[in-house]
Parts: structure tokens; sequence; C-alpha cells
């Protein structure tokens, strides 16, 4: 991220931002890595449960039935309260539900299968929440290494969690101790969380004016417009919009006014509306929002290109996440004992590519002045067009593990430009509800990882364990999310 304007801080202060975001970052590499570790879990369970390709989809897919559950609430009231205590809730569902993991299985299968809904259930506040507490962190020229550094922390955790998990699964601990390990990192980052996590700079009493003002001066305010064309009244709030053209460099957004900053005489909306905005409101975030506009976010197609967007693209993530290491142990022969560890390098390439998306990213718009619309639509091309390519590669051109892993982990790096499309464009077009529309986003992310992750174990069950016609599945809804982003990705705010 860009620190110059730090330089003339004491050397000894650290911007408060950045506390946040590592704490963030760290619960996000905790909740992937409690996720991703059934992936490697789920085969040493199976000698002793026996489960079929089907069970095992059929658990690993049990896990989003909760997640997609607390998408949209979580983003929510996270936009509304604030994002400490709801990250602090979510994080205490799933560290419980980590720890319990084991002795659910031990009663039974469904026992399973509600502990990893129950577990999903407390992850699926966790993504959105973050994105919320990005908008109210993080200045706008910041969104997109902010955004890129959480969505990297996913992989990260991926990475940390094949691994040690394939590690735990063999040793004395056995597969249990792959959940009490994970469970007790939960635990630990609760506390910490809870010691040092806010929702918002004013209520960091240790946050410098200098930090302050940088955080606020790019926030949109309310304020007169020209060219407003007319008026309408949605979920209780007035929202003015601008005729003026989307290509012009003024702020067009649709502008929610309340009582307070709208003057009306004889009952009737005067033709312009006078913003009145206090004297100190530089040093101002601006407040949460008192309900969410549903039916005005669903109207829009810039919205919908979100969540159309991260549907498709979950469709192949999902499905490569839980069933990737599974894929390499049958198509290559490895050993029970290493199969885990070939898995780690596509989602290590993708971490460190996805940070330093953010910075292209935020350096062709801030500094080439390059649209965001053909930034965001260039990262989705790139994102799409890469893993599809290489993934297929690795299908059917892959002879050994190697050059498997080689193949994929290029397809994965590109991948990570999704990063800087459809996981950021909520800050472009909606930074005030960002948690709320990310949220919807992942709900419809939830869909097609619920059905395509237990339909994969299905399909191998069918063709004889036919990995190609999965990969081609996958790339199909690559290119059908893309085509709809492209299409209606959208660069200017919509509401504040």
């Amino acid at each position: 991220m860009n620190f110059q304007s730090f330089k003339s801080f004491s050397n000894f202060y650290i911007p408060k931002r950045f506390i946040i975001i590592i704490l963030c970052m760290t619960g996000i590499i905790i909740s992937y890595a409690d996720r991703s570790n059934m992936a490697i879990a789920i085969v040493y369970m199976s000698i002793d449960f026996h489960f079929s390709s089907t069970i095992q989809g059929v658990i690993l897919s049990s896990f989003f039935l909760g997640y997609i559950t607390t998408q949209t609430l979580g983003g929510a009231l996270a936009d509304k309260y604030g994002g400490k205590w709801v990250l602090a809730s979510s994080a205490a569902l799933w560290t419980l539900f980590t720890f319990l993991t084991p002795f659910s299985a031990q009663i039974g299968l469904g026992y399973l299968l509600l502990c990893r809904i129950l577990l999903g259930i407390g992850e699926g506040a966790c993504f959105p929440t973050v994105n919320s507490l990005i908008a109210s962190w993080f200045p706008m020229e910041e969104g997109s290494k902010a955004v890129s550094a959480i969505v990297s922390s996913a992989y990260i955790g991926i990475v940390v969690a094949l691994p040690i998990s394939t590690w735990l699964g063999s040793s004395s601990l056995g597969w249990p101790g792959i959940f009490w390990v994970f469970g007790i990192a939960g635990f630990v980052w609760s506390i910490l969380w809870q010691i040092y996590g806010k929702s918002s700079p004013n209520e960091y009493s240790g946050i410098s004016q200098e930090e302050l003002d940088l955080i606020t001066k790019s926030k949109p305010k309310n304020r007169l417009r020209k060219n407003l064309s007319y008026h309408k009244i949605e979920s209780g709030e007035v929202f003015i919009e601008s005729s003026t053209n989307e290509n012009e460099n003024d702020y067009t957004a649709d502008i929610p006014l309340t009582p307070s900053n709208v003057i009306e005489e004889n009952n009737e909306f005067e033709a312009e509306v006078d913003v009145l905005l206090p004297d100190n409101s530089n040093n101002l975030i601006p407040s949460n929002p008192k309900e969410v506009p549903w039916k005005f976010l669903f109207s829009r197609r810039e919205v919908w290109a979100i969540l159309i967007g991260q549907f498709c693209n979950s469709f192949g993530g999902f499905i490569i996440l839980n069933w990737l290491p599974i894929y390499f142990l049958d198509r290559f022969k490895l050993d029970i004992e290493t199969f885990g560890y070939y898995s780690v390098l596509p989602y290590g390439t993708q971490g460190a590519t996805g940070i330093i998306t953010g910075f292209i990213s935020d350096y062709a718009i801030n500094k080439l002045n390059i649209r965001v619309k053909t930034v965001r639509r260039s990262a989705q091309i790139i994102g799409a067009v890469g893993i599809s390519t290489f993934l297929l590669c690795t299908a059917y051109l892959a002879q050994t593990p190697l050059q498997g892993i080689i193949l994929l982990s290029i397809g994965t790096a590109l991948n990570s430009f999704f990063i800087c499309g459809v996981q950021v464009s909520q800050l472009d077009i909606a930074p005030k509800y960002a948690g709320t529309i990310y949220g919807l986003g992942n709900t419809f992310a939830g869909i097609p990882a619920i059905l395509g992750v237990a339909f994969t174990g299905w399909i191998l069950d069918i063709t004889d364990r036919n990995w190609n016609v999965v990969w081609i599945l996958v790339t199909i809804f690559y290119s059908i999310g893309s085509i709809f982003f492209v299409s209606w990705v959208g660069d200017k705010v919509i509401i504040e």
C-alpha cells in the first residue's frame, strides 16, 4: 500500500488501518484454513468410515449450506452496526465447530454434516464483514490493494492448511488433530481481535489526525448536483438520479437524501437540493446506513454483474479448492502421505500474484488514468481465460505431478486477477453498502459451491472418475460469468 502520506509521522506511529488489515488478513487465513482442511481430512476419514465419492462430495458441500445463510446478513449487520462484533461472533462460531468436527464424525454422518453446516454459518459472515471494514477504514485509492490483500489471504490460508493437514493426518494425532490445531488458532485470533479490532477509525482512540484525514478525504459526501432529472422514493430514502453522461468525470451517483439534508417547502421537493454538511465533515466517517435499499440494489445491473460473476466464478473455484488434492491423488497415483503437498503451489502463486494485481489495478486507475470499468473488465477476462486455459492443459497434457502442478499454478496465478474485477467492484459502485453487496455476491457464490462440489462427487462415481468432464464444466461457467460481468460492470457510485 502507498505509505507516502505517513513520511511526516513519528517513527513510532503505526497506521491503525494497517493493524486492522493485518488482523483481518490473519482472520481470513484461519477461516480459510478451517474450511479447506477438510479437503485433506476427508481422505483420511474415508479410510476410517468408507465414504464413497458421492458421500465425500456431500460432506464437502455441506459447509456451503450454512455458508450462504449468513453472507448477506453478516454484511448488512456489519454495514449497519460496524464490523467488530459481527466478525467476533463469526470467529467464535467457526472456532467452536472446528473443535467439534472430530466428535461429530465419530457419532455419525448426520452429526458430521450438521457440524459442517454450523461451521459454514459461522464463516459465512466473515468475508462480507471484512469488506465492510475495508470500506470504513481505507481511502478509495487504496481499495483494490486492501481487497487484494484480503482475498490473497484466503489463498495463504489454503497454503497453510494443506501441508499442515497432510502432516497432522499422517502423524500420531491422526485426522482429528487437524481440527484441534486449527481450532486453537481461531481461539487465539479471537482474543487479539477483541483487543485491537475496531469497526471504524472514529472508534480508534490512538489514530492520528493525519491518518483520519487521509481515510476520509476520498469518501463520497452528499453535495449539490447539476442536471438532476427526477426523484424517486425508495425504502424510506429519497434518491436523486443524475442524467449526466456516464463518461463525464463528475460524480454521477444516485444520491440518497434524508429529511435532514433536503429542503422541503409546501410538501414539495424543490428542483434544486441544498445539502448541508457540518464544518468538521472532513473528519467524519460516513455513518452506517439505517436500512438497506434492497429493491434499489436488485434493480441495478451493476449489482447483478457482481452477483452473476460471483456465481459463475465460484463454481470452478470451490470445486478446485475442495477436490484438487483428491484429483492429484487419483490422476498421478500419489502416496497418501504426500498428496496434500502437491496442492500447495497453485494457491501460493495465486495468493502472491493476487497481492501484486491489487497494486497493478490501483496504479492503472490512479496513475495511468485508465477508466475503472476498463480495469475491472480486463481483470475478469484475464482471470477467466487464464485459469480455463491452463486447467484444460493440466487435464489433457500433463503427464507427471510436476507438470500438472506447474501448469495449474500458472492458471491460478492468472486467476488472481478476479480479485481486481468482480471481488472489488462493490467498492466502486456502493462503498456504504460494500458488506451487503459482497454478502449477496457470496450468497450467490455459495449456490454453485453446494451443487457443484456435491455434483462433482456424483460425476466421478458415474463416469468412473473421469475428471475431464468436471474441468470442462468449470471452464463453461467461467466463460458465462465473464460475459455477464464485462457487459454489466459499473464504475460509478450508484448509491450513498
